[in-house]
């Protein structure tokens, strides 16, 4: 039965627009024809899913039911709700199935989503269908092609005011050639020469603005892996710097790849943080991420080059200069190109690293670091390598020369790739000149009162607290400027205020904010993903595509796998798949000086890249004209859109999981800022609110081999008061986890669809428990849901006739109490997203109308509306059989009268097998029977319970309830 009334209401939600969210204008109204007119606007959508081929389990439509249980009560409350879902379609899965199998991804894909779909729809989720779309449709790539067009077009003006009063916004770069040609500007690397712009070559200005550009090609440091033919990331490499898969070499290469300049935003992206209503612990996260720290850049003069060279480095810690002993550069730095031809003669062979020359020795330790990963170059825990390269750096202060040697674990891609190296104060350089005998010099000392002294560290240990007195720090005549210097007997962070003001003196240095997030990799060498809308001329210099020409689509290629090499050919390129079509690759265009050949850019965008912007496409999927209309942007997620939206305006209700919170939400994060500056959005935010749903696990069991066996075929076994598990009659271990198809216990929506209908699964789903938390699935609990339904059905309809039974009488007084104080207490749970508080306060107003010899209609009808967001199709249904003609899903939300509130209530204790599971408010003269209703219909209690009837329940009305489970 439950089935059948589902689909007849899906069908006619469908039929009738039931859900359709209406626009400002055009073609997108409710199901009543309407336009939005004065109607407020409430943006509530999911995270993009990727449609797996597995489909759902039981665990992944926790977040959809929520954000529908709140699409469903906005509606109610009179709000023009927007509640759409697409497909985050690009995807490796897909790409590998068509390695394997030769079959398009796109073709995989579409079965996917169309599975996914119908999963959903099954649901009773209340989507407006007309909005949804997959990043793969070509209508979106030529969107998302076009904004990447727009942040390669942009560059970062750090002293432009923005209209909100900020400084520093994104700019057209034609902004800033102009200030180059005026010279406004002056041009990097030509300060001296005086050549202008218009003398400068095509090749010479567009490396400039590379340079500049938000969106730019950087020679990014990878693991390249010639025997699998691609680009692994860091989790792929093993730590012996093998590929997981097919344990072939991994080799560190630069490799010319696009790069999204994120790095500019750092500060905005942790300030404005502060206007968004997220969870604290993932607004920690970002701010982690991000990594601000503040400091200075400091140069140091490198002595006996031909051309003169300085090695810039960045530090927090500029105070510590006088404790500089020697520098450490990445094996990557360009200064490894001006190390001596020969060893001095005094150097200690323990320096050279048993080679003969400075040139030999780089060489050999560089082709070394190539075949480490990041991150186990990086490693605390690994061996510190490195060697000297005959070059030695002047201390701007102290005029001291300290020698410089190359290590891996300084990375070129972070900070300057040059280090100056503290051993007095910092482990990782402590250990390093214990190895190479380089000296040590403490320049912070403990607190006079702080109970420790610099004894306990010398010979020993550096003293790395921040918290000291600054001592051996001062010099009579500095190098630099000739002046007297002494930080001595200061505070640590008056000694750096002290220091960076004699930086930016001396002209050696200034204060520098500097980020741990890096720069944005934004190139892939696979096949499915967008292309980008770029195309090189025979110098190799790029072009970018018109927006006329856009989309640019993927071509059929003869095989979706890269190109592999011999596994030690280190020297070897990726050749990425879409390289395979030299139709499609090589292309004579009239980009304005006439007809040429170019050449497309054979790598494609991350999956990222598609899920950056979505939200604002559900606006208008079919829009041809803009990516979003102004004026539509503004009515959904401009500031102030709506009571709550505030000054960031965004999605008012974002959920998804917690795994998400750095990547995907910093790089839409950064993309909306991008277009905030360059005037195609209104608000400075993507997300308003953000909540993170818990996880739903799942028991799984093996037998004694650590075999997985049939979650669902294993029986509870009561023992001598032990409770163990067996399978077809063996002894079985249980675990707690994930859900998955190896572990076999996979439940699917569809599983529950067919055995308890959506309504039965919603809200069993939403009754487990906060929805924040992780909680265990049991499916032998679900059927506690389905009493429930099943008693509001009795309430309303005769099993035998099937008439209303609903009396039109006042109810008393008794329940109009409780019929306004559980309006009030719902209406509170459903605001603070808590719908298993209000499942729970449901079963009690349906309990109490149980026992009445008539139902009121007043009273069950306002029932019946609190829990349609929770339960629609039954609701609706009852709705239609109380006399109803229309869906209820726009019926107001029930109100409450205060005059019947705040009745003085005592705390009942609910206990079983004499723990405390459970606490109700009930009132002093609430009856035992009355109270063991109450107690035994909490989810919580029937959760413990099993889905059985209890062996013995004890009540000492209003306190306490003691229940004796059956088992």
């Amino acid at each position: 039965m439950a089935q059948s009334i589902e689909h007849k209401w899906q069908e006619k939600w469908e039929q009738e627009g039931t859900f359709w969210a209406a626009n400002v204008k055009g073609n997108l109204t409710d199901g009543q024809g309407k336009h939005a007119g004065q109607r407020a606007p409430y943006y509530v959508i999911d995270m993009f899913p990727y449609p797996s081929g597995k489909g759902l389990h039981v665990g992944h439509p926790l977040g959809y039911i929520a954000t529908d249980v709140v699409s469903r009560y906005h509606r109610m409350k009179g709000e023009n709700v927007l509640h759409a879902m697409g497909y985050d379609a690009f995807g490796l899965p897909a790409e590998q199935y068509a390695v394997q199998t030769g079959q398009h991804p796109r073709v995989t894909t579409e079965q996917n989503i169309s599975n996914m779909r119908w999963q959903l729809h099954r649901m009773g989720l209340s989507f407006d269908d007309r909005r949804s779309f997959a990043t793969i449709d070509n209508n979106y790539i030529r969107w998302t092609q076009w904004i990447f067009s727009q942040i390669y077009q942009a560059w970062y003006d750090p002293e432009f005011r923005r209209k909100d009063g900020g400084l520093g916004s994104a700019r057209p770069i034609a902004e800033l050639e102009e200030k180059f040609a005026s010279g406004v500007k002056p041009i990097p690397g030509h300060d001296s020469d005086g050549q202008t712009w218009e003398q400068l070559s095509k090749a010479e200005r567009s490396d400039i603005l590379n340079d500049f550009r938000l969106a730019y090609i950087s020679k990014s440091p990878v693991n390249w892996c010639p025997g699998l033919g691609t680009v692994l990331a860091n989790e792929e490499v093993t730590a012996e710097g093998r590929s997981e898969r097919g344990n072939y070499p991994v080799f560190q290469r630069e490799l010319k790849q696009w790069s999204m300049r994120i790095t500019a935003y750092g500060n905005r992206l942790i300030e404005d943080l502060d206007l968004l209503d997220w969870p604290e612990k993932v607004k920690l996260m970002q701010r982690n991420w991000i990594g601000e720290s503040h400091g200075a850049t400091v140069r140091f003069p490198i002595q006996g080059t031909q051309i003169p060279q300085e090695m810039v480095v960045y530090t927090t810690r500029p105070d510590t200069l006088f404790g500089a002993t020697f520098a450490v550069i990445s094996p990557e730095h360009a200064l490894l190109q001006h190390v001596p031809d020969v060893w001095d003669d005094d150097i200690p062979d323990s320096w050279k690293g048993g080679y003969s020359s400075p040139v030999e020795a780089v060489q050999a330790y560089r082709k070394m670091a190539e075949s480490k990963t990041a991150k186990d170059r990086v490693d605390a825990a690994g061996e510190k390598t490195g060697l000297f390269t005959g070059l030695y750096a002047t201390n701007p202060i102290t005029g001291a020369s300290i020698p410089v040697f190359t290590a891996d674990y300084v990375l070129m891609d972070y900070g300057t790739g040059a280090i100056m190296a503290v051993p007095g104060g910092d482990q990782r350089d402590y250990d390093f000149a214990l190895k190479f005998g380089l000296p040590v010099i403490y320049t912070v000392q403990p607190l006079p009162d702080s109970g420790d002294d610099l004894s306990a560290y010398r010979g020993k240990a550096p003293y790395v607290s921040h918290d000291g007195i600054v001592m051996n720090s001062s010099v009579a005549s500095t190098y630099a400027k000739g002046d007297p210097l002494s930080l001595d007997g200061l505070r640590v962070d008056d000694a750096i205020e002290k220091a960076i003001s004699w930086l930016e003196a001396a002209g050696v240095g200034e204060g520098k904010t500097s980020y741990r997030l890096r720069d944005w990799l934004f190139s892939r060498q696979r096949y499915w993903g967008e292309p980008f809308p770029v195309v090189y001329d025979d110098e190799g210099l790029p072009h970018l595509l018109p927006d006329s020409q856009l989309p640019v689509k993927l071509p059929e290629v003869p095989d979706y796998s890269p190109k592999t090499f011999d596994p030690d050919d280190a020297a070897s390129n990726p050749e990425a798949p879409l390289s395979r079509n030299d139709e499609w690759v090589n292309i004579t265009l009239d980009l304005g000086d006439g007809p040429k050949l170019y050449h497309r850019d054979t790598n494609t965008m991350p999956n990222w890249a598609g899920s950056c912007w979505y939200y604002m496409r559900y606006i208008d999927t079919q829009d041809e004209q803009h990516m979003v209309d102004s004026e539509e942007f503004d009515y959904w997620l401009g500031p102030n859109h709506n009571a709550t939206a505030g000054q960031s305006g965004g999605v008012d209700l974002y959920v998804g999981g917690v795994e998400h919170a750095v990547l995907h939400l910093l790089y839409a994060r950064f993309w909306h800022k991008v277009l905030y500056d360059l005037g195609f959005v209104s608000s400075c935010e993507p997300f308003h609110r953000l909540f993170n749903q818990g996880m739903i696990q799942a028991y799984a069991y093996t037998d004694d081999r650590g075999q997985y066996v049939p979650a669902a075929e294993v029986e509870e076994v009561e023992i001598e008061g032990q409770t163990t598990y067996s399978w077809q009659g063996e002894h079985v271990n249980r675990e707690f986890g994930k859900m998955g198809k190896s572990l076999k216990n996979i439940i699917t929506p569809d599983d529950m669809y067919a055995t308890y209908g959506a309504d039965t699964f919603r809200l069993y789903e939403m009754s487990m428990g906060p929805l924040a938390e992780s909680r265990p699935w049991n499916t032998r609990n679900v059927i506690g849901g389905m009493r429930f339904l099943q008693r509001l059905w009795r309430n309303i309809v005769d099993e035998n006739t099937g008439e209303v039974i609903v009396s039109d009488n006042a109810p008393s007084e008794e329940t109009r109490k409780l019929l306004h104080q559980t309006i009030h207490d719902v209406t509170e749970e459903m605001e603070g997203m808590r719908p298993n508080t209000a499942i729970s306060k449901l079963i009690v107003l349906n309990n109490h109308l149980t026992g009445l010899t008539q139902v009121p209609r007043s009273a069950i009808e306002s029932l019946i509306l609190m829990l349609s967001p929770i339960a629609p199709h039954i609701c609706e249904e009852l709705w239609a059989r109380l006399g109803h003609p229309q869906s209820l899903a726009h019926t107001p939300w029930p109100t409450y009268d205060d005059q019947y509130l705040g009745q003085e209530q005592v705390t009942a204790v609910i206990q079983v097998k004499g723990k405390v599971r459970a606490k109700l408010q009930v009132n002093p003269d609430i009856t035992a029977d009355e109270l063991e209703a109450k107690a035994l219909a909490l989810p919580a209690i029937q959760e413990r319970l099993g889905g059985q009837e209890p062996r013995k329940v004890i009540v000492k009305a209003p306190k306490i309830v003691s229940i004796v489970p059956a088992i």
